[in-house]
C-alpha cells in the first residue's frame, strides 16, 4: 500500500513539472516561429526559464532556417523522459519507438491545443478590451494571426464579419481527430 500511495503523488508532480517546461519550450520555439516581440515580457520570461539548457544544446543541434531544432529536440527529450518515468511508476514498460511515437503525438497535441486556446484568448480578448495594447494581446496576435490570415483566404469576405477563427478551430480540431488517433494506435502497436 505505501508504494502506490507515494505513486500517484510523484507521478502528479513529475508530469506537473515536466509539461509545464515542456509547455514554456514549446511556446518560446512558437514565438521565434512566429516572430513575436523578443522583448514583450512575456517572451522575456520565456528565455530566461529556457535559456540555460537551449544555450548548451544549441552548441550540438543548429537551427534549421527559422525553426530552432534545439527547442524541439529538448521538448521531445523531456516529453519522452516524463513519458518513460510515469509508465515506469505505473509499472509499465514499452519499447523505445513505441516511447518515441507517443511523445511525438503528445507534443503535436500541445502545439494544436496552443494554438485552440490562443485563438480562443484573442477572440475573447477582443470582445473585452478591442484596440487597447496589453503584452498578452500582442503576443496573441502574433501567435494566431499566421493561421487566421491562412483561413481568410480560404473563406470569401462575409461584410465585415471574420469567421477566420471558427474555420481555424475546426480545421485545428479535425487535425486532432484525423493525426492524433493512428499515432497512438502506432505506438500501442509497437509497445
Amino acid at each position: 500500500m505505501g508504494t502506490s500511495y507515494m505513486t500517484d503523488p510523484v507521478i502528479f508532480l513529475i508530469d506537473t513539472v515536466l509539461s509545464l517546461y515542456i509547455l514554456a519550450i514549446i511556446l518560446r520555439f512558437l514565438f521565434q516561429w512566429t516572430r513575436v516581440d523578443f522583448y514583450n515580457p512575456i517572451s522575456q520570461f520565456l528565455v530566461k526559464i529556457t535559456h540555460p539548457p537551449l544555450k548548451m544544446l544549441r552548441r550540438f543541434i543548429p537551427s534549421v532556417g527559422k525553426i530552432d531544432t534545439s527547442s524541439l529536440v529538448f521538448a521531445l527529450l523531456l516529453q519522452m523522459l516524463s513519458d518513460f518515468s510515469i509508465l515506469m511508476l505505473k509499472g509499465v514498460m514499452v519499447s523505445p519507438a513505441a516511447l518515441l511515437i507517443m511523445s511525438c503525438n503528445q507534443l503535436l497535441e500541445l502545439l494544436m491545443n496552443v494554438f485552440v486556446f490562443a485563438i480562443f484568448a484573442r477572440a475573447i480578448l477582443s470582445w473585452f478590451d478591442p484596440g487597447n495594447y496589453n503584452p498578452a494581446s500582442s503576443i496573441l496576435q502574433a501567435l494566431t494571426e499566421p493561421l487566421l490570415s491562412l483561413c481568410r483566404k480560404i473563406i470569401p469576405d462575409l461584410g465585415g464579419i471574420d469567421l477566420s477563427p471558427l474555420v481555424a478551430l475546426v480545421i485545428l480540431q479535425l487535425a486532432k481527430m484525423m493525426i492524433l488517433p493512428p499515432l497512438n494506435q502506432l505506438a500501442f502497436l509497437i509497445g
